[in-house]
């Protein structure tokens, strides 16, 4: 097994913007963990940016503070960044073309949020034929409600991780992840 790790839009909006993540707690902390393994243990490493489309959009707007990595992130090594202005990873990237560089036949999920850009990168990977491991506790969401209902994080998180685990990912926590490297 070749793995690389995806550490999929961990940027300001989601700490100091309009999308706090506020599950599980410590997510952040267990993000940049799995990415100090990876560089130890010489796991190629993937850092993905979202940016809306619109120019003029409140959220992820390109060049914009909130649109900037988290620091740790940004100050930490990595091998790639991508840029994408959808949730999935692999549409209209080089994502893929970069995995088949490195040779990787798995891609390790971290980051947000876990039910859009996370969950649709896995899906993505899957339908590529990748093995997907979904990190449990290094992927993170926050509190929803639109016309559609309200569910709360650890409802959303929940829910998400549970559908992975049937079909597309193995569901596993940073610290069995580490303990495979």
């Amino acid at each position: 097994m070749t793995r690389a790790l995806l550490v999929i839009d961990v940027q300001r909006e989601y700490f100091d913007g309009a999308l706090p993540i506020s599950y599980p707690v410590g997510h952040l902390d267990q993000v940049l963990e799995v990415m100090d393994a990876a560089r130890r243990a010489g796991v190629p490493t993937a850092v993905i940016r979202h940016h809306q489309p619109d120019p003029e959009s409140p959220i992820f707007r390109r060049g914009s503070e909130m649109w900037e990595l988290h620091p740790e992130v940004a100050s930490r090594p990595h091998d790639c960044l991508i840029d994408k202005q959808l949730p999935g990873s692999f549409t209209g990237t080089g994502l893929e073309a970069w995995l088949k560089s490195v040779a990787a036949d798995t891609v390790t999920i971290a980051g947000y949020m876990t039910h859009i850009c996370c969950d649709t990168t896995a899906r993505q990977a899957m339908h590529r034929g990748l093995k997907v491991e979904f990190l449990n506790d290094a992927t993170g969401t926050l509190d929803v409600e639109n016309s559609a209902g309200s569910v709360t994080a650890q409802q959303m998180h929940t829910a998400i991780l549970t559908a992975q685990q049937m079909f597309i990912s193995e569901v596993l926590g940073s610290n069995e992840w580490t303990s495979r490297l």
